[in-house]
């Protein structure tokens, strides 16, 4: 039974209480909100390790969420059989409470989809981002509309099909006459009758088979009817289907990838900047290039990579509609087993889960890890060079707040501590919605003891500002700071009325100020119970969003520099022998305490100024 202070009697009684089952569990608040869904082979192992107090060094996972584990008053638990099942459930789970702690797709809820709608006599084929259960056929998802523009604007110029959401059924005429996409033989007209319902079905079996990458396969069919209409001296259609077999064979042409003949792949590449992270995906089915498509995730940069490509894999794979027969990914992932079981399933053949190490497939690998470098960059260069784009989010936001004009300066502060101690604050600048790094400040929490948010940024907030009015206190890089036009406190009502308090104290009431609530992101305007909300896809919600994550960022950066400092003074000061420059030569070798630990003594020995003998005593000193 895990014993830790700061779990409660019914958290502790729900722990006490979890089965040795494979399931899925959700951490929740106080205000019944999900902070994070995890899967788990055994309920019992897996959730009561966040509080045992050796996790902390044995488990990567818990280091991004142990912020969250001081809010987690309650957990529900979803027994299943299987882990595959535990693992879609998870996805599904991740993508209905979009949990702050989780890695997620970003937008998963929308990505696009090209529908064939085989349930109707005369099916259409369009763009969708719904997938319910209504005898459609489905292929994707792409990461993005002009992905899939780009894929029916294809499959137009190569198959004639209806576009209409006319009622058709076979044998009946829908209309008198045919329209214009009948006459420029974009559409066999199927509202007049001029094609049987067979006929127009297997013209859309044919779509079917190219979207799926059979394009072999629908060659050879289509060669085989021009020859048969050649022979029946049917010259006219035989030529339509030689034209469309050419049409076909210069997009394989255009796609073929020589060195992966019969190959059937999805390619995984990742690269990563801050807590922002970018897949890129290839799919090759029988040699051919069909996809090449970018997708990006919310990604803490505690989280460990093979813990971003598995959540990537389960996330895509549990909405995908093509699952291949190998996956290549550029590193190993825990839990390979499992993945491949759950690959498997969806597939309904076996999946293997495979790193490339060399030739070909090692050299697209590095391929298409140099494009997902390239489309993070572009991703963030993009937003922020968009002048028209970032003045119109701060005009929104000026408009949202009721501010006189758009906040050309904004300062964000956040506030970090683990369990009450070492608690540091952040202050990130933005200056005419570009960060300037140049400008950014961190505070060590010098007069709060325990973990009090409010009194915290209180401190913050007098060290920042001391001076600004009168020029008489504070030290002279203070008195120089330029004032913001706007301040962003993450946090809620209670962070934002103690961070009011200081500026009326301080003579600067006038100071606009507003707080960003974590669990659905209202901003909390101080002297007022109104919320102001803005639209999920407003670009003045994505820069505060921006700003928000970099002083969560740049305060848990400096939080953990200070917490390992003061872990390796604690572990190495009492040991005879390692003064302070063995003790810098050591953590330049491992890193860590925790890594000289399990280091042998021979690796330790090698370090410069340690010798043998000392090695021997600090591997004694550390495993007792």
């Amino acid at each position: 039974m895990p014993d830790n202070g700061a779990v409660t009697p019914e958290l502790k009684a729900t722990l006490a209480t979890l089965p040795d089952r494979p399931g899925v569990y959700l951490m929740k608040d106080a205000k019944g909100d999900v902070l994070y869904v995890g899967k788990a082979q055994s309920l019992r192992s897996r959730v009561r390790s966040y509080w045992q107090k050796q996790a902390a060094g044995a488990r990567g996972e818990v280091h991004r969420i142990r912020q969250a584990i001081d809010r987690v008053v309650d957990l529900e638990v979803t027994e299943v059989d299987s882990v595959s099942e535990a693992l879609l459930l998870e996805a599904n789970l991740i993508k209905r409470y979009r949990p702050r702690f989780n890695v997620r797709l970003k937008d998963d809820k929308s990505y696009p989809y090209i529908k064939v709608t085989l349930a109707d006599d005369f099916p259409r084929i369009e763009r969708t981002r719904k997938l319910p259960s209504d005898g459609s056929r489905y292929f994707g998802p792409y990461a993005s509309a002009s992905s899939v523009d780009e894929a029916m604007n294809l499959v137009r110029r190569l198959f004639p099909f209806r576009t209409c959401n006319l009622e058709i059924r076979d044998g009946e005429k829908a209309l008198s006459r045919p329209c214009l996409l009948y006459h420029i033989k974009r559409c066999q007209g199927p509202c007049v009758g001029a094609i049987s319902k067979a006929a127009y079905r297997r013209d859309i079996g044919q779509v079917e088979l190219f979207l799926e990458g059979n394009a072999d396969t629908l060659v050879e069919g289509l060669e085989h009817e021009m020859h048969v209409a050649s022979e029946e001296m049917a010259y006219e259609k035989a030529a339509v289907l030689r034209d469309k077999v050419r049409a076909i064979e210069r997009t394989m042409e255009s796609q073929k990838m020589a060195a992966f003949a019969r190959t059937e792949l999805d390619l995984v590449a990742l690269a990563r900047k801050d807590d922002q992270a970018a897949v890129q995906l290839f799919v090759v089915r029988n040699g051919k290039m069909l996809g090449r498509d970018v997708f990006f995730l919310d990604a803490h940069h505690d989280v460990a990579d093979d813990e971003v490509i598995a959540s990537f894999l389960e996330q895509y794979y549990a909405r995908a509609t093509s699952v291949p027969r190998e996956v290549l990914v550029p590193r190993s992932v825990t839990d390979t087993a499992v993945l491949e079981a759950f690959l498997a399933g969806r597939r309904g053949s076996g999946v293997t889960l495979r790193t490339p190490q060399r030739g070909e497939k090692r050299e697209l690998m590095e391929l298409a890890t140099r494009n997902a470098h390239e489309a993070l960059a572009r991703e963030a260069a993009r937003w922020l060079a968009d002048e028209g784009r970032t003045l119109g989010a701060l005009t929104e936001l000026a408009e949202a707040l009721r501010l006189p004009g758009p906040p050309m300066r904004i300062e964000c502060y956040d506030i970090s501590n683990f369990q009450g101690a070492q608690s540091v604050g952040s202050m990130v600048v933005f200056e005419e919605g570009r960060p300037r790094s140049g400008e950014y400040r961190r505070f060590q929490i010098k007069t709060v003891e325990g973990p009090n948010d409010f009194a915290s940024h209180q401190e913050v907030l007098r060290r920042r500002f001391r001076g600004t009015k009168t020029g008489e206190e504070g030290s002279e890089e203070e008195r120089r700071w330029a004032m913001p036009d706007l301040v962003i406190i993450d946090g809620g009502k209670g962070q934002v009325s103690a961070a009011r308090e200081v500026l009326v104290e301080l003579g600067l009431a006038d100071l606009p100020m507003v707080g960003l609530a974590k669990e659905r992101e209202e901003l909390v305007l101080p002297d007022s119970d109104e919320l102001v909300v803005l639209p999920a896809t407003s670009q003045a919600l994505y820069l505060v969003q921006r700003l928000r994550d970099e002083a969560h960022r740049f305060a848990i950066t400096y939080h953990r520099s200070l917490r390992a400092k003061k872990q390796a003074k604690s572990v190495f000061d009492d040991l005879p022998g390692v003064g302070p420059k063995r003790k810098r030569e050591l953590l330049k070798v491992f890193g860590s305490a925790k890594r000289v630990r399990e280091a042998p003594v021979e690796q330790i020995a090698a370090v410069p100024g340690i010798g043998a003998a000392l090695a021997q005593r600090i591997k004694e000193h550390l495993e007792a």
